[in-house]
């Protein structure tokens, strides 16, 4: 269980949370000394207001946070983030910002980056609310911890070696089989273009996967891009845009921290995990536009801008994960400006031909407050990928759609899997919310466990892996 829960309700101070339309009936619900009080503070419960309302002797009798209009499950992360020392529980709050929201809000809102900085010690616990699964919760913040965790973590310590090895520790916390393949034996194993994009790191380049849960279990399959660092080639990026490039492999970080709630929360799938993890850099053996690579499906592609690297990687990974004929394929990537242009940092796009399970990422997605929104695989645009030299070119010659046009690349790669969505994330929250710091975020993480979770469920005694 998460160590900011405790079951120990003894003394425990009460914590109330109110939106503006209910504040006049919460105050009249107050003794008059308390609500007196809370006035001549100036409490209007604008969002994230806090109070902690003295007792006579000066101690905290409760605490009161503000809602604004409501409508944040996850709200109660405000309280782990400011309270002091001291053991809580909630009192009068709406249904869908305590219970399981709440704990897992409160949970969330405990995170700090530590590695090199020490962390400020809180020592405030929630009282673990009655009928609330501890451990599920704790399964989903642990997760979503590993994947900021990854992506807060610099270049210089976090690298496609990195990377590859923090696929393996999951993989052994788990019991899944884990594999690696290397540099030059990319080239060996016929996965050219992500050998293509990393060979010009002293770094090798690699390919990480893991497979765990029974082998006759619905096939479910995670792919996520791991550039640990992307200069942009040749096609250098400029300063400004190079900054915050130790998040381009977030995709692979929410793939991770995806497995990690999958394989903890023992759903019944057959879960294979893969992670091209490279460094896309500039040296003398860095490949160049106008290059020409072939691909493991077969495939040739045309270089037209090393910049646009994210897409290749994940082309190699993506044909040997649908060779396998999943029920599901999922991939994850910080693939695009232009997804952010077109919805910002909180709303990562998502693309899909498959009508059922777009309309379960939307109801999951606002049911978990992890959003995302479905943007369209026009196939008006496939020309746009055509080359006068090879079979696709990495750089479609249209200067719109950006992010569509990226999808129906990766398309390219997919035709046996049963179902298959690509999400273009941001892994980055760019404007902080209650237990959503500005910084790392696996996002899209807990919405798609949740719906694998309703999909697929847990093994039972009767099925063995």
């Amino acid at each position: 269980m998460h160590a900011s829960f405790t079951r120990n309700a003894r003394n425990a101070i009460p914590l109330h949370a109110v939106t503006i339309a209910g504040l006049n009936a919460f105050l009249r619900k107050r003794n008059k000394r308390d609500a007196t009080w809370l006035k001549a503070s100036g409490f209007g419960a604008k969002d994230g207001e806090l109070r902690m309302v003295p007792n006579a002797s000066g101690a905290i009798a409760f605490a009161v946070m503000g809602l604004g209009k409501g409508g944040d499950i996850l709200a109660a992360a405000h309280f782990s983030e400011h309270l002091p020392a001291g053991t809580y529980a909630f009192a009068e709050v709406p249904d869908d910002v305590g219970g399981a929201n709440g704990a897992l809000a409160w949970a969330l809102g405990t995170y700090q980056f530590t590695r090199y900085k020490k962390g400020k010690a809180s020592g405030a616990k929630l009282v673990l609310p009655k009928g609330v699964d501890g451990e599920e919760a704790t399964r989903i913040a642990d997760g979503v911890a590993l994947g900021r965790d990854l992506i807060n973590t610099p270049p210089n310590d976090m690298g496609p070696a990195e990377l590859a090895a923090a696929a393996r520790d999951l993989a052994k916390q788990h019991g899944a089989k884990f594999t690696v393949v290397e540099g030059d034996a990319l080239l060996k194993q016929n996965y050219p273009l992500i050998h293509a994009v990393g060979r010009g790191s002293d770094r090798s380049p690699r390919l990480a996967s893991f497979t765990w849960g029974r082998a006759d279990a619905p096939k479910l399959t995670l792919v996520g891009k791991g550039v640990c660092f992307d200069t942009g080639g040749y096609n250098l990026k400029p300063g400004g845009s190079m900054a915050a490039m130790k998040k381009d492999m977030g995709g692979a970080a929410t793939v991770l921290a995806l497995a990690s709630m999958v394989m903890g929360g023992k759903l019944d799938v057959r879960l294979r995990v893969f992670i091209p993890a490279v460094e896309n850099s500039v040296s003398g053996n860095a490949y160049r536009p106008s290059d020409v690579f072939p691909s493991r499906k077969g495939l040739t592609v045309e270089i037209g801008n090393t910049d646009a690297e994210g897409r290749l990687v994940l082309a190699d990974a993506l044909a040997e994960a649908d060779a396998d004929e999943p029920e599901l394929l999922i991939d994850i990537a910080t693939l695009t400006g232009a997804a952010r242009t077109a919805t910002g940092f909180e709303l990562p796009p998502f693309f899909t031909d498959d009508e059922t399970l777009a309309a379960d990422l939307m109801r999951h997605s606002k049911s978990a407050n992890d959003p995302m929104w479905r943007l369209p695989l026009w196939r008006g645009y496939e020309s746009t990928l055509n080359s006068s030299v090879a079979d696709l070119n990495n750089n479609p010659n249209y200067g719109y759609a950006g992010a569509i046009t990226a999808a129906l690349f990766l398309n390219r790669f997919v035709e046996k899997a049963k179902s298959w969505v690509h999400l273009d994330i941001a892994a980055w929250v760019d404007r902080p919310k209650p237990g959503r710091r500005t910084g790392a975020e696996p996002t899209t993480a807990r919405a798609l466990y949740s719906l694998l979770k309703e999909r697929y469920g847990q093994r039972t005694a009767s099925k063995k892996s």
